[in-house]
């Protein structure tokens, strides 16, 4: 059975277009958030067992929500997507709680599952 997804991106048409492509791979996409707050609600409400998280979202950074994400009981594995360059955040993902990172552009089932494990 696939893991189950959280989209957190505050562009909806980017949350779309990347939940038809991951269902298409046969993951299960069991909610999408738009913000921190209602990504860690989501998470709350939802459990699942990944998150995908925008660097940049509006109020706090992907890497802000990532941290909060990690201290919820049983807490999801973070990836952290962006559509700017892995080099653009190296040093910050040095430090994260995040499982790793993809560019948005690379997003897959078989990405996601190269991070994940």
């Amino acid at each position: 059975m696939a893991p189950s997804l959280l989209i957190v991106d505050d562009h909806p048409g980017f949350r779309s277009l990347a939940r038809e492509l991951l269902e298409a791979d046969g993951l299960q996409v069991v909610g999408e958030a738009a913000d921190g707050a209602s990504a860690l609600a989501a998470a709350l409400a939802l459990r699942p067992a990944v998150v995908l998280l925008d660097i940049h979202l509006p109020g706090e950074d992907g890497f802000a929500v990532a941290e909060r994400l990690a201290a919820l009981p049983s807490p999801p594995v973070v990836v952290l997507i962006s559509s700017r360059p892995a080099r653009d955040v190296r040093g910050r993902m040095a430090t994260t709680t995040a499982a790793g990172f993809i560019h948005k552009g690379d997003l897959s089932a078989s990405t996601i599952a190269a991070v994940v494990g």
